[in-house]
């Protein structure tokens, strides 16, 4: 992981889950700016000319380790039943749904180092109104089927 006064970037090799019982190894680019203290940017290398880019809330990549987090286009959950090692991301646009299934660790330590930058202030509200994530973790046995 490269940490600098100005940010924090990190390469996570990830899963692509096509189906329940294959996937295909992914690299993604994690980077934090202190300068948008909310934002984290996932640059995903894939076999196109260019690649793609998401932006996530680091509160999200943060609550998903702790349970499910998010609605809408960025869903993210522990990986029940998988030894607390994986997290899976489930990104969808336009053009589909990707589901990626992501080591724990990796994502722990990037944002370790986005907190020794800007530490997060703990959310005061505890209801906010979203849909109940708890409900999406995959059965413990097997991975999530594919959105």
């Amino acid at each position: 992981m490269k940490k600098s006064l100005k940010a924090v970037e990190r390469r996570v090799g990830v899963q692509l889950v096509v189906s329940r019982a294959y996937s295909l190894p992914l690299c993604v680019r994690l980077r934090y700016e202190p300068t948008d203290p909310y934002v984290v940017r996932a640059v995903f290398f894939v076999d196109c000319d260019e690649p793609v880019e998401w932006v996530l809330g680091r509160d999200l990549l943060t609550d998903g380790l702790k349970g499910c987090a998010g609605c809408a286009d960025v869903r993210i959950w522990s990986a029940v039943g998988r030894g607390d090692q994986w997290m899976y991301i489930a990104l969808g646009s336009s053009a589909g749904t990707a589901l990626l299934e992501v080591p724990v660790r990796d994502i722990l330590s990037f944002l370790q180092g986005t907190e020794a930058l800007v530490p997060r202030v703990p959310s005061q509200h505890t209801s906010t109104g979203m849909p109940n994530w708890h409900t999406c973790s995959p059965t413990p046995d097997r991975r999530p089927s594919m959105l």
